[in-house]
């Protein structure tokens, strides 16, 4: 498996992110927090990380939300995936969301999202009067039914 280096600054206390197994596609990436945070039902925030990275170009950051917080705790990401550009060089911050009917808390140190690092193409577009033809066509939004 091929790896890249990527530089990155750890402003936090945090350990860096990283994998939970050997054959992981994300890292676990860390909340930096002064102090505990508290989402009510449907309350969003940007949580910390103190992470900041610098991605090789043709590269990109995706932001996932981590299943078991999900299931368990009902805190999830908006703007999911969230995408770090190559040319990014803040630090990055999670929106996190609390669907539960409970307040939940979030820690300093505490696991709240996934990192994915993958390559990306450049589009050229390319100007047409139509497209070929599939199968499907213009067919979308549950256009082969529900069974």
């Amino acid at each position: 498996m091929q790896q890249i280096k990527v530089k990155i600054v750890n402003r936090s206390t945090n350990e860096l992110p990283a994998y939970g197994t050997s054959q992981s596609a994300g890292m676990d990436l860390r909340a930096w927090l002064d102090e505990p945070v508290t989402l009510q039902p449907l309350e969003r925030r940007l949580i910390p990380t103190g992470v900041s990275i610098e991605l090789p170009q043709g590269y990109e950051c995706q932001i996932r939300p981590r299943s078991g917080l999900a299931l368990k705790r009902g805190l999830t990401l908006l703007n999911t995936p969230g995408t770090i550009d190559a040319d990014y060089r803040g630090e990055i911050g999670v929106i996190m969301v609390n669907l539960d009917s409970k307040p939940q808390t979030i820690d300093n140190g505490e696991r709240i999202c996934q990192m994915v690092v993958a390559r990306h193409e450049v589009v050229q577009w390319v100007p047409a009067s139509e497209l070929g033809s599939t199968e499907r066509g213009e067919g979308g939004f549950g256009h082969t039914g529900v069974k």
